[in-house]
């Protein structure tokens, strides 16, 4: 029986038991591998040197595959640490997936920006900066823009920069004037990554793809007086059935990234909805749709929900026809 190692930090996360639940279906022997408390071992001697991963009692090497839900947040060396073991076992022939350098590309909103463009895939039009009077050019410049963590997840930090007012997605701040507010960002993060604030119909779209095809996607609304869709900051998950172009753009986005099962985050543009709502007069660039992220070690449980779609399921299939 192929043994199968699924990184996870949390148990009870629905992802996770999903995996381990569809790994069994699939014949395999499942194991739940927290590479928090993984060791190597380090042995140089002549004539043959050894390297020995483990995590708890299981041997690594003895894996036929892992598949990589959530490695965890935490220090910078304790993370790279992490992703070396990983690169390591993929490197002895142990298939990884995604693959540590799928997921962090996907991870790192600038390098997956640049990998978009050089796709030649539609974005929002983003500035990386490193100063105060950058910073102030950019704003300026879109009128209306987010400023998001290079490295962040679910929604949190995420600044909008709105008539010289900004206003964070996940907390209320007092108020301090822009130039303070980019200081103190500039501060904590020492560059800032910065794109246009896209007009939308109050919602974007979760495709998911596996193995190069979309499986399917959700509506991501935004939670009543929020600007942020993300399903962890209150948004709600509708059906949604794509459009050739969208399917078409979420599975070239995957391919760019370089990832084998993928969450494409996708904004409509201000579309049709937009224009009655909002008295919005778009062009047809304007509403065209457009890559926000791709989410390299993405939930499936809102999928789920929306249509009884188990991501897990598809992403097993693809284990079970490469071994």
């Amino acid at each position: 029986m192929k043994k199968i190692g699924i990184v996870i930090t949390d148990p009870a996360d629905w992802t996770a038991r999903a995996l381990i639940n569809a790994a069994r279906i699939k014949g395999f022997s499942p194991y739940a591998l927290d590479l928090r408390t993984a060791e190597v071992s380090i042995n140089s001697t002549i004539p043959e040197s050894t390297v020995h991963f483990k995590a708890g009692s299981l041997s690594l090497s003895d894996l036929d595959a892992i598949i990589v839900r959530d490695v965890g947040a935490g220090a910078f060396e304790g993370v790279s640490f992490r992703f070396d073991i990983m690169r390591e076992l993929e490197a002895g022939g142990i298939p990884v997936i995604n693959s540590p350098e799928a997921i962090q590309n996907a991870a790192n909103k600038y390098h997956a920006s640049y990998l978009m463009a050089k796709a030649c895939l539609p974005a929002p039009e983003t500035l990386a900066v490193q100063d105060m009077e950058a910073a102030l050019r950019a704003v300026s410049r879109f009128g209306d823009s987010v400023i998001k963590p290079v490295f962040g997840y679910k929604g949190k930090d995420i600044a909008r920069v709105r008539n010289g007012e900004v206003l964070f997605s996940d907390r209320k701040v007092k108020s301090a004037s822009l130039e303070a507010s980019l200081d103190r960002l500039l501060e904590e993060r020492g560059m800032l990554y910065i794109q246009e604030f896209i007009e939308n119909p109050e919602r974007d779209i979760r495709a998911f793809v596996v193995a190069g095809t979309t499986i399917g996607a959700i509506y991501r609304k935004a939670a009543a007086g929020s600007w942020v869709n993300n399903l962890s900051q209150g948004g709600s998950a509708d059906r949604c059935v794509l459009t050739n172009e969208q399917k078409e753009l979420a599975e070239k986005a995957s391919l760019a990234i370089g990832t084998t099962f993928a969450g494409v985050d996708i904004i409509e543009g201000c579309g049709k909805k937009a224009n009655e709502e909002h008295g919005k007069d778009c062009s047809a660039k304007e509403s065209s749709p457009k890559i926000l992220e791709v989410n390299g070690t993405p939930s499936g449980k809102g999928i789920y929900d929306a249509w009884g779609i188990n991501p897990a399921e598809y992403i097993m299939e693809y284990i079970k026809n490469i071994l």
